[in-house]
């Protein structure tokens, strides 16, 4: 950490949300006051005011879905989960009734209603002791602005879309739909006073790999537009009016970070292989058609996750059979021969989408979801497997189950595709004979059966977030309780490996799709349990590959056996970490050390297109 007792410059400490240094000129964002307008409405006019109210909540869904697109077209699908929090609010019959019955009641304007219920549900849950709580109200708020600016003909956000010149942002509080606008050409960082590193916020922050500092306190409200500053979001520091040592010190930082981005540009187009010749296949995830160049550039191997659901989710219909095909078409034909892995539907638990009409349930994540809800939604499911096999005539297509607990399920499922395979003989379509078919192994329930599912399919991928979730009985959201969301808890671990056993024994590869496989820290123990292929989101392929060019398979192996003997997570983790950062310190640097060079290795026995089966 660097440390300053420099005259002119005021060093605020904060919380390190997302890493990386910026230094420019401050521009604060003031709390503004929302001035609500207050007046009798007849009961004549109550209707209209009614109607109003339907008609900003249409408006404000429009607008959070279409946010909810871009960040995931831009950061991916699990920063844009942020903001199906924010469409709950709107589904939220409470306080939609709540409005309602005010409105009735207090015979007053619309707006003035709905800044009242919101004030009520912000001031409770901001009372709460609970953090995860706590949090939720500023989801709520947050949201409530965005349906008081479509009752009040404001614009979101117009502050923001004012910029005209680079600068860093300071401001009290950046609710995530702000966030969310931050153009990376002007917006170098940001500061608040006010935040956590698990806030929607920061996530955003580290999303767009913006550096940012929460938590800073007072900040804001000692500065002022135009004053120079630098953020070290390394170290959860704000620095005012800084020094010119100061400037030349964060300088060397900057560079060494930046050669260390022109090592990971080095191995692009280079093999995710081990320093003793193991070659691990190394794919991206991807939620969107328009996010191929993304894989292309990340040099990564083809998708091992495409999430089709987002075709679904961004529309107020449902995709027809031939416009389902042309985007798998697309994806596939841009990439051959690398493969794409389709992952069929998985509506349900965080994602939904209300032209289907999807029943409210208390507990979505156990309820009518993915492979289920397909099972059941026969003709969508057929219509969605027609198309991915016809793809599968213009590239290296393979298709995956979600959430499949039981044989019957993946029997059942494999019967309608033979039934579509059948149809499309029929009419003379073509498509890939032997194109793979694999299941998601994310409930404990398929770890168990894995034996009896790797006879019936190609391969496995291992969905470790559900995995995780479901074995822990853990909300890894809810903040009270996240500190027992732990991927190295020794069931995990075990799990890990009794689907790699089971698949390896029937000769088929396994993959994982889950954030386990983006974490370098984790990465070299998937490895070590024999995990064939890793599927990251695009950001992270130049830096997995990077660590694992620095690995040795024996290593890795080294550090599975000690964590399947482990009787608890933390000496697994502390292990994890301490492979990591021996084999490439970069990955981890706060600005001490110099990008690692790359180190010599074996030639590779073998250089295959998919994963390798041990």
């Amino acid at each position: 950490m660097l440390e300053f007792s420099r005259l002119g410059e005021q060093v605020f400490q904060g919380i390190a949300a997302a890493a990386g240094i910026a230094r420019g000129k401050a521009l604060l964002i003031e709390r503004s006051e929302r001035q609500v307008p207050r007046y009798d409405v007849s009961e004549s006019d109550l209707p209209r005011e009614l109607e109003r109210f339907e008609s900003a909540l249409t408006a404000t869904r429009r607008q959070i879905h279409e946010t909810k697109r871009q960040v995931s077209e831009a950061m991916g699908a699990d920063a844009a989960g942020i903001f199906d929090a924010h469409l709950l609010v709107l589904e939220d019959q409470t306080l939609v009734g709540e409005v309602t019955r005010l409105a009735e009641s207090q015979r007053t304007n619309i707006d003035s209603i709905v800044e009242q219920v919101a004030d009520k549900y912000v001031r409770t849950l901001s009372s709460l002791e609970d953090d995860y709580l706590r949090e939720r109200a500023k989801d709520v708020r947050d949201v409530i602005n965005r349906v008081l600016d479509n009752l009040l003909n404001r614009r979101h956000g117009a502050e923001l879309a004012a910029l005209r010149e680079p600068c860093i942002i300071v401001a009290e509080d950046l609710a995530p739909s702000l966030t969310a606008q931050l153009r990376r050409d002007l917006v170098l960082g940001f500061a608040t006073d006010i935040g956590s590193k698990t806030s929607h916020t920061a996530i955003l922050a580290r999303s767009l790999r913006l550096p940012a500092v929460v938590g800073l306190q007072t900040a804001s409200r000692l500065m002022r537009t135009g004053q120079s500053v630098l953020l070290d979001g390394y170290n959860g520091l704000l620095i005012l009016n800084p020094t010119d040592q100061a400037l030349y010190e964060y300088g060397q930082v900057e560079r060494r970070h930046f050669r260390f981005e022109e090592r990971l540009h080095e191995v692009h187009d280079q093999p995710a292989i081990t320093l003793d010749a193991h070659r691990i296949t190394l794919s991206a995830n991807l939620e969107q058609v328009a996010g191929v160049e993304a894989v292309q550039s990340s040099g990564a191997e083809g998708v091992g996750l495409f999430r089709t659901e987002f075709l679904f989710i961004k529309r107020h219909t449902t995709p027809t059979e031939q416009e389902q095909y042309e985007a798998y078409r697309q994806v596939a034909a841009a990439l051959k021969p690398h493969p794409v892995v389709i992952r069929t539907l998985d509506l349900g638990g965080d994602k939904f989408v209300s032209h289907l009409e999807m029943p409210s349930e208390l507990n979505p994540f156990l309820g009518w979801r993915a492979i289920r809800f397909c099972l059941q939604e026969e003709a969508l499911f057929r219509s969605q497997l027609r198309a991915i096999l016809r793809a599968s005539a213009e590239g290296n297509v393979k298709m995956m189950y979600p959430m499949v607990c039981s044989v019957e399920e993946l029997d059942a499922a494999n019967a309608l595709l033979d039934r579509c395979r059948i149809e499309l003989r029929a009419e003379g379509v073509p498509f890939d004979e032997s194109m793979e078919v694999g299941v998601m192994i994310e409930v404990p329930s398929a770890v168990m059966i894995a034996d009896n599912l790797a006879r019936r399919v190609k391969f496995f991928s291992l969905g470790t977030n559900d995995l995780i979730q479901y074995t822990l009985a853990v909300d890894r959201t809810n903040e009270k309780i996240a500190h027992l969301y732990s991927p190295t808890h020794p069931a995990i671990v075990r799990l890990i490996q009794l689907a790699v056993e089971a698949a390896h024994q029937h000769g088929i590869w396994v993959g994982v799709c889950g954030e386990m496989a983006g974490d370098p820290v984790l990465a070299p123990l998937l490895l070590g349990l024999g995990i064939d292929e890793l599927s990251v989101a695009p950001p992270l392929v130049p830096r997995i590959k990077f660590l694992i060019r620095r690995l040795k398979l024996a290593e890795a192996q080294e550090l599975a056996d000690f964590a399947l003997t482990s009787d608890s997570a933390g000496p697994t983790l502390e292990r994890c970490q301490a492979l990591a950062r021996h084999a490439a310190p970069s990955l981890f640097d706060d600005g001490a050390q110099p990008a690692d060079a790359d180190p010599p290795r074996m030639e590779p026995r073998s250089s295959p297109t998919t994963p390798s089966v041990l």
